[in-house]
């Protein structure tokens, strides 16, 4: 199994952006983590498509994850646009999930479905994504501390969708619970704080592929 890390650039310095996601994609990140945040389904408020058109140029997959309501109404549309790769929604933000995963196919995107800590797996039952996303802290805010009992929730995350689809996980991944994650069946691991809150981001990368690696 292939283990990815994907920075996430909600932690980084805007101020410098392109230069933080130069440092990672130099110590070997291929994937870039945009988190969207619009104040509803989620309090806080985070970056707009501009960002993707920002950095849509570096040859990196841009994958956007859409902390929205009813992501289906615009948002699919304007992040394709903007140079998405993978779109990721949420279980708990529409009553159509099923429409707004085909959406997102339709845009040329990767589909992904995340679900919040409390929400049940059973929909994965139902539906299958390209992408799924097992939230390990409550969404919405960066530098959570990483909730111990979703170890096991991705272990029958990985036993209902099967070895094709790739389980990512996010929150409080660092290079201590990286190999948890991955001996519990997650290929792709979100880090925002760990890598972008550090002193030397491109080494803090390359501590959590490292930490990810020896579990797999």
């Amino acid at each position: 199994m292939t283990i990815e890390i994907a920075p996430s650039i909600l932690s980084a310095d805007f101020g410098i952006l392109r230069e933080q996601v130069q440092l990672v994609e130099d110590a070997g990140a291929r994937i870039i983590h945009v988190d969207v945040m619009d104040g509803q389904f989620v309090p806080p408020l985070s970056m707009g498509p501009q960002v993707c058109e920002a950095l849509r140029d570096m040859g990196l997959h841009l994958e956007v994850h859409l902390m929205v309501d009813r992501p289906e109404t615009i948002q699919v549309e304007t992040f394709a646009a903007a140079g998405a790769g993978t779109i990721i929604i949420h279980a708990e933000a529409t009553p159509a999930v099923d429409y707004a995963l085909e959406l997102i196919r339709s845009h040329g995107c990767k589909a992904g479905l995340a679900v919040n800590p409390a929400t049940p797996l059973s929909i994965y039952e139902e539906i299958e994504p390209d992408l799924a996303l097992c939230m390990t802290v409550n969404p919405g805010w960066g530098g959570q501390s990483f909730i111990a009992s979703s170890i096991e929730k991705i272990t029958r995350l990985r036993a209902i969708v099967g070895d094709e689809v790739v389980i990512e996980v996010d929150g409080g991944v660092d290079a201590r619970t990286a190999g948890l994650c991955v001996a519990a069946g997650a290929s792709r691991l979100v880090a925002g704080s760990a890598i972008f809150g550090q002193d030397d981001p491109a080494r803090a990368f390359n501590d959590i592929l490292n930490a990810a690696t020896i579990r797999n």
